[in-house]
């Protein structure tokens, strides 16, 4: 993965961490509540729109360090040669599933944005903020999964590759 794409992943893994941390926060805050003067009733809302950035914001990292579950029943029983076409097949299958998703958030994101489109909660924010999280989030996803279909379609392998004897485990 080249220097640029690494750091934007990086960034985007940083940005979905914040956001999962101010779920919390966000969490916190309305339990904590009952001991304020006022209720706190907007937490819920936001909460929900961290809960989305931070989802979409750590795709690409995820992925970039081999941590999506992937199932590899098929071709832990195929021979090399079929196993390299199913690899190829499955990592262009994603890449596309994924330039889809990026663009229809993305288009989602600048629809609102253009229409002004506002939530309908008590704090009427507009949509583009919580949904240009989510659009980033897909857009570095594509990327990475991109790039590593062209990594795979030049030979490299699709994941990682258990050393000799070596089995891996889901709970590494």
């Amino acid at each position: 993965m080249n220097s640029l794409l690494q750091r934007l992943v990086g960034l985007t893994a940083l940005l979905g961490a914040i956001s999962f941390v101010a779920v919390e926060a966000m969490v916190l805050y309305q339990l904590g509540g009952q001991f304020l003067p006022y209720i706190p009733r907007a937490a819920d809302e936001f909460a929900g729109y961290f809960m989305g950035a931070s989802a979409f914001l750590a795709l690409a990292y995820t992925f970039a360090a081999d941590e999506h579950i992937r199932v590899t029943l098929v071709l832990d029983r195929v021979g090399a040669e079929t196993r390299r076409m199913l690899e190829r097949l499955a990592v262009t299958l994603a890449a596309a599933l994924a330039a889809y998703l990026a663009w229809h958030i993305s288009k989602l994101a600048w629809q609102s944005w253009h229409l002004d489109e506002r939530s309908s909660g008590l704090i009427a924010l507009p949509m583009w903020i919580p949904q240009a999280a989510m659009a980033l989030g897909a857009v570095t996803f594509f990327l990475t999964v991109a790039e590593r279909a062209r990594r795979v379609w030049h030979g490299a392998a699709a994941g990682i590759e258990p050393k000799s004897g070596e089995v891996l485990r889901a709970d590494r």
